[in-house]
């Protein structure tokens, strides 16, 4: 029986990862695996970065296939007119879904003592269930259930049902800790969200970030940044003043270059503008904005605080949770108050309908 196993989806989870990791006695450490899905991010040559540190007993490749991958899961995401026939389809979804995932799972989960899996949304949440595997969730990132508690937005027709279809009987599959073989969920601050959870467990990420040393620090930077000269270079002190724009993969590409070109231009002149594209952003900000200076969408922006003396005049973001840049002197999240002004308020006002949906019962 090996030790520990973490199914990351994002640089973020293994961020976290490393961190937890980290946090253990030193001959608890190096006994892990870690398991890195290619199936929403573009990692490059990270995962041979990470390999060649030997902080973790394995790292291992994962290609998990999303739905579109199997067109013939298809025919059960069609409405059928009411719930009964929608919940079938759903019963017969969650159990195709993960025979079909099988094949491309790249380890015996059953050999290890403990499963963590970041962002069980994801195929592989389907898959543990269905083959009836004990894990523990971890939250996608950093207060995401504050603002995007998708079990419950994605489920509020009925919640209470399906949550006992999922939960204790296993025949449909809800993520974030409603999955039957999930034991708890790990999340940064509980009393960030609103619909409460007997499976919700919090670790603060600042508290971890507290527990890791020096040379864990150079051993991040290490993984993470490709070229530290470079990014160096870029970060640069400034005769002006800095701030630093983190973006995100909002709306239609058109609609975000007009959501950065505004926010770019409210600092522009008076500040020295430093970009963080978001790893899954595929708007081309070296393009758009030529006169900025881009960080690689590689780099966790928690890498900034490992810079000794590394200080910025503001962090700005839309939905970004900021708590964990301690390099800001300053932090501005726009929020969904900035956002309606460019969508319909509906696509990313989730906590407010759900509070609606919750409160009226």
């Amino acid at each position: 029986m090996k030790d520990r196993i973490y199914v990351c989806h994002t640089f973020y989870h293994v961020y976290i990862t490393f961190l937890k990791e980290m946090n253990l006695p030193k001959e608890e450490q190096g006994k892990a695996t870690l398991v890195i899905s290619h199936m929403s991010n573009q990692f490059g040559s990270f995962p041979d970065r990470v390999r060649s540190l030997g902080f973790f007993e394995e790292v291992i490749d994962f290609e998990e296939k999303g739905e579109s991958f199997f067109p013939e899961l298809a025919r059960y995401r069609k409405p059928g007119g009411n719930l009964l026939v929608n919940l079938w389809n759903r019963i017969r979804f969650t159990k195709k879904f993960a025979k079909l995932e099988a094949p491309y799972i790249p380890v015996d989960f059953r050999q290890y003592g403990e499963i963590y899996v970041f962002c069980d949304s994801d195929p592989i949440g389907y898959y543990l269930n269905q083959n009836k595997i004990r894990y523990h969730a971890l939250e996608d990132g950093l207060n995401c259930l504050k603002n995007g508690d998708l079990a419950h937005y994605d489920n509020r027709s009925h919640f209470a049902l399906k949550a006992f279809l999922s939960q204790k009987c296993n025949l449909i599959f809800i993520q974030n800790g409603f999955g039957k073989y999930c034991i708890d969920m790990e999340v940064n601050d509980i009393s960030a969200i609103e619909i409460p959870f007997e499976k919700y467990v919090e670790v603060p990420r600042k508290k971890l970030l507290e527990g890791i040393g020096s040379g864990d620090k150079e051993i991040l930077l290490k993984a993470f940044v490709e070229d530290i000269e470079k990014l160096k270079e870029v970060i640069a002190d400034s005769s002006k003043k800095t701030v630093l724009i983190l973006t995100e993969p909002l709306c239609e590409l058109t609609v975000r270059k007009q959501i950065f070109t505004d926010i770019i231009s409210r600092y522009q002149g008076e500040y020295n503008i430093l970009l963080k594209p978001h790893p899954r952003d595929e708007l081309d900000y070296r393009r758009e904005f030529p006169d900025a200076c881009i960080i690689d969408k590689t780099v966790p922006m928690e890498m900034l605080n490992f810079f000794e003396g590394y200080r910025i005049d503001l962090a700005v973001g839309v939905f970004t949770e900021m708590g964990a840049l301690d390099f800001a002197k300053e932090k501005l999240r726009l929020g969904p108050d900035f956002m309606d002004q460019y969508e319909d308020p509906l696509k990313h006002r989730h906590a407010d309908i759900l509070r609606r949906e919750f409160s009226m019962r």
